[in-house]
């Protein structure tokens, strides 16, 4: 069978289910062998044979078994991650093309990104599916996130159920790896933003060479009709403007470029700025704080523009949005507005976990600290070690007092990750730093020792309700525990 046969039977009425995990074959399904971030589906190709599996998709130089010898019609593809990512579409009707798809890249802000661009599609009274690091949400049914993008089955999967529920919009996260494993293969892009590189994921992607080359494969893929929203203010975006065949689409803030924000004010609380393209210009309120927040409003708005909506509705729908979990998530509000928390710390949760996301917090918080500056953080583990010692520094140099604790440790000992975060500390004996590897201790600690004119930023995990030791998930949130230790302080 050749694979334009294949794609025909699994466009018909009797389509075979496709399946790229072994385990979850059945008689007579599609087993498409598709090398992953852990593991390789040629391993498992025997097995998905002898779970019942008709037909055999994989790389003509990727088999490592003899698979003519499996009893399977075997299809050899030059790339099994892009024939998985063709099926999953056609099997579903190609509920992409029923869609106009955004997507947003970038090392930090794509989820705030996404978030923002759902507000305002569904501040004009449209309904738009969302796919990112929190939520996959379809307008039928909604799931916690386990990849900020999952493979391509699924994405298919979330898009027809999208179109069933009346969405004519999707946002999705892209992330490097899945960029990297063509997960996004046959989805047509309306636009697609990006936001900036930072060093994360060099556990991947081994150099940063590498890990831009991953973002660029979704501008590189954009047709001539489609619009590439740039950051004019990172110097990666130049590279990606001369690859890309699509519109470019400049944003930056108080600086000249197509979309600019001129910021007006900015509080802990929020920030007003003017929001600038072709002549036109509208005032945003957001409850979002920090000049690289206005930044994630602007790709939001570069891509909604690019999706047919106006200057004023983009403005009310970008003002609408109340919060992003996780990302600066204010725990307790200003001790002079709740009379509650008159000698309670101001407390917010938040995501960052790269040296660049978690400078981009503390400086937007320093300005507005009345008194002390305190952040507790981890890294994860199994994970890219180079950041460990960068995000030291950055805690050192812009917070009073640091509270260096576990994260998700996974399979590594937490002591020896924190070990690798405090060679990065200038004096790491300084009585401004503090090492708990207990996290739900180190929160307890911040929370406790800080006083009502303090701000306490408690970084790596923001929605997050689990930690990962070992290979086990246990319920732990940041927010929880953070708002129990309020609730005792009063």
């Amino acid at each position: 069978m050749t694979f334009d046969e294949l794609l025909n039977l699994v466009s018909s009425d009797k389509a075979p289910d496709i399946c790229v995990d072994s385990r979850l074959v059945e008689d007579g399904d599609v087993f498409v062998a598709v090398k992953g971030t852990l593991y390789d589906g040629h391993d498992f190709i025997g097995q998905a044979a002898a779970r019942g599996a008709k037909y055999i998709v994989a790389n003509d130089s990727g088999a490592k078994i003899e698979i003519s010898d499996t009893g399977c019609d075997i299809i050899l593809v030059e790339d099994s991650a892009q024939a998985a990512a063709v099926l999953a579409q056609a099997s579903r009707g190609n509920p992409s093309a029923k869609l106009t798809n955004l997507a947003v890249t970038g090392t930090n802000g794509k989820t705030t990104v996404a978030y923002l661009v759902r507000s305002v599609i569904q501040t004009a009274g449209e309904k738009c599916g969302l796919i990112g690091t929190i939520v996959y949400d379809t307008g039928l049914d909604s799931a916690q996130a386990d990849l900020t993008t999952p493979d391509s089955l699924l994405i298919a999967d979330a898009q027809e159920k999208m179109v069933g529920a009346g969405a004519k919009y999707m946002v999705i996260e892209a992330s490097s790896h899945a960029l990297s494993q063509n997960r996004l293969t046959g989805i047509k892009f309306k636009a697609a933003a990006f936001t900036n590189i930072a060093g994360d994921h060099l556990d991947y992607h081994k150099t940063k060479e590498d890990y831009l080359n991953a973002k660029m494969k979704l501008f590189t893929a954009l047709s001539p009709e489609a619009v590439a929203v740039l950051n004019k203010q990172a110097p990666e975006a130049q590279l990606i403007a001369g690859q890309t065949g699509a519109k470019v689409l400049w944003y930056a803030v108080d600086a000249q470029a197509d979309i600019s924000a001129h910021i007006e004010s900015m509080e802990v609380n929020g920030t007003v700025f003017g929001l600038e393209y072709s002549g036109q210009s509208s005032l945003v309120k957001t409850p979002l704080s920090g000049r690289y927040n206005v930044s994630n409003h602007l790709a939001a708005a570069g891509l909604c523009l690019a999706a047919g909506f106006d200057l004023e509705t983009i403005a009310a729908g970008l003002s609408a949005l109340k919060m992003v979990p996780g990302r600066l998530e204010k725990i307790n509000r200003l001790p002079a507005e709740d009379k509650g928390y008159v000698t309670a710390p101001y407390i917010l949760i938040d995501y960052a976990h790269t040296d660049d996301a978690l400078k981009n917090a503390l400086s937007a918080l320093k300005p507005f600290c009345k008194g002390s500056l305190y952040v507790v953080f981890g890294c994860g583990g199994d994970r890219d070690r180079t950041k460990r010692p960068r995000m030291a520094r950055v805690a050192e140099q812009l917070a009073d007092f640091v509270i260096v604790t576990s994260d998700n440790p996974r399979t590594e000992e937490p002591e020896a990750i924190i070990d690798e975060i405090i060679t990065g500390f200038e004096s790491p004996a300084s009585e401004k730093i503090t090492v708990e590897a207990d996290r739900r201790k180190a929160v307890e600690l911040a929370i406790k020792t800080a006083g009502k004119d303090d701000i306490v930023l408690i970084a790596g995990k923001g929605h997050e309700d689990y930690q990962i030791i070992g290979k086990q998930k246990f319920d732990f949130s940041d927010k929880l525990i953070a708002q129990k230790c309020l609730r005792n302080r009063e």
